[in-house]
């Protein structure tokens, strides 16, 4: 998958800023901003408040691989708990 790095000024706070994300990223983020009814400068000021260290970038791409793991954490529902031997179930019986 190619997914070059784009270099897209964006304000934040009333502050004009430079963020470098691939390509994939900006979508994402797009999409997780209309999802929110959010614009995407809000939805940045938001990651930006909430960093506690690293550069923007960063905390952007950590922002959106925490939303869709949550997305598939709370898709992903198993039939049985882990080590549990429930029908289907790969653990050998004891």
């Amino acid at each position: 998958m190619n997914s070059p790095v784009v270099k897209r000024s964006i304000v934040i706070a009333g502050h004009k800023t430079s963020v470098s994300l691939e390509d994939a990223f900006w979508r994402s983020l797009k999409e997780i901003a209309i999802d929110r009814e959010m614009t995407l400068s809000d939805l940045v000021a938001t990651i930006d408040t909430d960093r506690h260290q690293g550069n923007l970038s960063s905390a952007i791409r950590l922002f959106v691989l925490d939303h869709f793991r949550a997305q598939a954490g709370s898709r992903h529902t198993p039939a049985h708990g882990p080590g549990t031997r429930g029908a289907g179930s790969s653990l050998p019986a004891e």
